[in-house]
């Protein structure tokens, strides 16, 4: 499938995605990317479509032939203070503000945004797997990310973080029973599965 390169053929166009809303423990990360005009790249897709190692590959690809990219991203600390939701708008918000061109239009995956400043912008749902531009975003966000819990792993490694990335798998879940939460874990998620959950069909 071809994604749409440009949403609106007339504004400078800013993709944004993140990545880490669902993980019981370290930052959400968000992306934000400008497309080159002529950005070609047929791998591109939704990050959570590809292999590890095509977005590794694409990682470097387009960090060097877009026209300008940013990641920021947001604690759990402030997630816990401003709800997963409102973080992650925000890491978005914080991304575009590290750009030095100041995008027309704003394109984010999903379906809530607030307002940043008088830009407008269009949500779109499964956008990562429409838009290049929120594409390129979801890759960054991704491989950042991954790299970050990779390296936060070798301080915590009971929790298995270099392969769950911080999702509530059932090692990460029998980690957090036996050895109670980190620093990094977000501590407004439900942390305690020492109580069987009926919902989970691993509990």
């Amino acid at each position: 499938m071809i994604l749409i390169k440009s949403w609106s053929k007339r504004y400078i166009e800013v993709g944004c995605d993140e990545v880490g809303r669902g993980c019981l423990c370290g930052p959400v990360v968000a992306a934000a990317v400008i497309l080159d005009e002529n950005f070609k790249q047929n791998l591109v897709n939704d990050s959570k479509k590809l292999t590890f190692k095509t977005r590794m590959d694409l990682d470097q690809y387009i960090r060097t032939n877009v026209k300008e990219f940013a990641i920021a991203e947001k604690s759990p600390s402030f997630i816990d203070e401003h709800n997963i939701l409102n973080a992650s708008i925000y890491a978005m918000h914080a991304a575009i503000d590290k750009l030095t061109v100041r995008p027309e239009l704003i394109l984010v995956d999903g379906n809530k945004f607030h307002p940043y400043h008088s830009i407008p912008h269009e949500c779109i749902i499964k956008g990562d797997s429409k838009v290049l531009s929120i594409a390129c975003a979801s890759i960054l966000a991704k491989n950042y990310r991954d790299q970050l819990m990779i390296d936060l792993h070798e301080d915590f490694p009971e929790y298995g973080w270099n392969k769950n990335m911080g999702y509530a798998t059932k090692k990460h879940r029998e980690a957090l029973n036996k050895f109670g939460p980190t620093i990094h874990h977000r501590r407004s998620f439900r942390l305690d599965y020492s109580i069987p959950n009926f919902l989970d069909e691993e509990a």
